[in-house]
């Protein structure tokens, strides 16, 4: 369970089925808890917990503003980490019991809880999300150190995650004519997290091998200019203002989802979550997809590409006419297939960077690189969230079950949805223009890190046999 090195490799640098399966089995619960976080827990508490629009939104934006810092240090801990159990897994495991606790008192909650308790669990939540993505990707970028393995492995990540997604989308459809499926579910899937997340650690922990890479001699303190160079590294800048963007458009289909469908387009609640299903379940095929063109094209070009098909698919949404399930479905599972390379193709190319900053530094900074992009998420979560909810208050927008809204109220609503995520996406695709961390110049990297590391490992055998001589020779002298 300590660090080991490369005998879970089968065949060069390509990790085997089971320990990618293993390690990206976390991402289950990771994505259930983003899913209703996203998509329900908003909803869940401005129309059943009592609060409105404007203080859900706000408690939100809050939450997200005060969580900002929260990932930096936690990337900085991260990488100084030394520990018999490795570097990232002792993270891994202390953030599962965070997020369960904060997920009962959330997921559970009664109406008349308040405005303060939606922020302080918020936090606490939030908090070990952080703690479990960070590790994952940090971990990750350890794991897999091939080019083209990495959007296996992170697309992997992706498709566990479609499956987790999967599963409590179902607790809905399941439970609709039972106590549990009240208000949606929420309590049921709860219940599914809390139950589903210390397995899923416990799996990736003791399977997955955790291999420490050397690190040069110096000065293990990480200053703010250290992460200034950091974040104003030409590769980083792009990831991260395309990550930036490219979240705030899914993000703004998660928040709106529900009004949507069910006031604009005109499905029942249960129609939602079918549609909602094979939005989820097409992301299962769109992971290995894009998996698949980014080893033949590249990551950024397959990225780009993935961009320019969601402008197309999430067009069709405002082109079929309402309460058509035959046609909705296919266009909800055509969007959700496109945007599945979002999130594991950039994933891998930011550790690509972080081979990049090891070779040049010859410090591991994966973990402070993934709180630069988790936390521009972040950022964009807030926005969509309090920005888009403020502008459907300002357009008269009226959640409230049962209520009847004016036909402009519906028309923000539909613009909000369908056409702001297209802009955002377009521009997150086209960062990556002119890229040129490719596979040619990473196999370089990674050549020169291998040799590196290889003498490294050699002058730490050296020493340790020069010890032990020394040790020989002291008890023969005694």
């Amino acid at each position: 369970m300590a660090s080991s090195p490369s005998p879970a490799r089968a065949g060069g640098s390509r990790l085997s089925f089971p320990v990618v399966s293993a390690f990206g089995s976390t991402a289950a619960p990771i994505a259930a808890i983003a899913l209703v976080m996203g998509v329900y827990l908003p909803h869940f508490f401005s129309s059943y917990i009592g609060l409105s629009l404007g203080a859900v939104g706000a408690a939100f934006g809050i939450v997200r503003v005060l969580d900002l810092a929260v990932d930096p240090l936690l990337g900085m801990a991260m990488d100084r980490t030394r520990s018999r159990l490795g570097r990232y897994r002792p993270w891994l495991i202390l953030g599962a019991p965070i997020v369960m606790v904060a997920v009962y008192m959330l997921f559970m909650a009664k109406p008349g809880m308040s405005f303060g308790f939606l922020i302080v669990w918020l936090l606490v939540l939030y908090l070990g999300v952080s703690i479990l993505t960070l590790a994952q990707a940090a971990w990750g970028a350890a794991l897999a150190t091939d080019y083209h393995d990495r959007s296996r492995v992170y697309g992997a990540i992706q498709a566990v995650g479609v499956i987790g997604s999967v599963l409590i989308l179902l607790l809905p459809l399941a439970l609709a004519k039972t106590p549990a499926g009240a208000h949606g579910g929420v309590g049921a899937m709860g219940w599914f997290i809390i139950a589903l997340l210390p397995l899923t650690v416990a799996l990736c922990c003791v399977v997955t091998p955790e291999r420490v890479a050397p690190e040069a001699e110096g000065d293990e303190r990480v200053t703010f200019a250290d992460y200034w160079s950091l974040f104003t590294r030409p590769e980083m800048l792009r990831l991260v203002f395309a990550d930036f963007v490219i979240a705030l458009g899914p993000g703004t289909v998660a928040a709106l989802y529900l009004f949507f469908f069910h006031d604009a387009r005109h499905y029942t609640t249960p129609q939602t979550s079918i549609l909602l299903l094979f939005f989820i379940a097409a992301g299962l095929l769109g992971a290995i997809f894009w998996a698949q063109v980014a080893r033949r094209f590249g990551k950024h070009r397959t990225l780009i590409a993935t961009t320019v098909a969601f402008a197309v698919a999430q067009t069709l949404l405002m082109i079929i006419p309402p309460a058509t399930m035959p046609l909705a479905i296919p266009a909800m599972a055509l969007v959700g297939f496109v945007s599945a390379g979002f999130v594991p193709l950039v994933r891998a190319m930011v550790a690509d960077v972080a081979d990049e900053v090891r070779l040049e530094t010859g410090k591991e900074r994966a973990g402070l690189l993934y709180a630069l992009v988790t936390t521009t998420q972040k950022i964009g979560s807030a926005i969509t969230v309090t920005v888009s909810y403020a502008v459907l208050q300002m357009v008269g927008y009226n959640p409230a079950e049962g209520a009847v809204n004016t036909p402009e109220a519906i028309r923000g609503l539909e613009l909000c949805y369908v056409f702001a995520p297209i802009t955002l996406v377009f521009l997150g695709g086209a960062a990556f223009i002119g890229w040129k961390l490719d596979a040619t110049r990473h196999a370089e990297i990674r050549r020169q890190l291998d040799i590196r590391d290889g003498l490294a490992g050699q002058a730490g055998l050296l020493e340790v046999v020069a010890g032990v001589s020394v040790a020989q020779d002291r008890q023969r002298g005694a």
